[in-house]
């Protein structure tokens, strides 16, 4: 998975700029793992109205049909399927809060995993050369003891790396 860059310029957006980013096709780079860290002191601090707009991922890709998701390793932990879990979920590592953080800003597994890969490698301006399983292009791929697509959702950050390809070359 491709970290498309530690600027996270979509965190909180106003609610008069969202229209830009599909204007100007400016990308969104998000962590979605901020969501879930941030949402227990976020409303105290950006305010009852902002925060409508903050984290908002859903409504990010629908400006223009795609948005890079990332780590923002160190802040964040650097394991990507937590990313990918909370940008499912919209849920702590403890599966709280029950329906989710703002639930209606979660990102399909479809979604979330092309946010992480080929748009992510897109927003980097390399996806000719990563981001997808194609010939000519790097072969960076984990093997997951079970299918993130499909398991559980409480279950998708528990998942385990089964073995790890970097240029094709299996290196754990």
């Amino acid at each position: 998975m491709i970290n498309a860059g530690a600027l996270n310029i979509a965190r909180v957006v106003s609610a008069n700029d969202f229209d830009l980013f599909g204007k100007y096709s400016i990308i969104p780079s998000v962590q979605p793992t901020h969501a879930t860290s941030d949402m227990y002191w976020a409303q105290d601090r950006v305010g009852a109205e902002r925060i409508k707009y903050a984290y908002a991922y859903k409504k990010l890709l629908q400006q223009n049909g795609f948005v890079a998701n990332g780590s923002d390793f160190p802040v964040e932990d650097i394991n990507p399927l937590y990313g990918f879990y909370a940008a499912v979920t919209r849920k702590d590592k403890s599966n709280f809060p029950e329906n989710g953080f703002q639930p209606e800003n979660g990102l399909t597994r479809e979604e979330a995993l092309k946010a992480m890969t080929i748009w992510a490698a897109y927003a980097a301006f390399e996806e000719n050369e990563k981001g997808s399983l194609e010939k000519g292009k790097f072969a960076d791929i984990v093997i997951l003891e079970d299918d993130i697509m499909k398991c559980a959702p409480e279950n998708i950050h528990k998942v385990k790396v089964q073995s790890t390809y970097i240029g094709g070359k299996k290196v754990y």
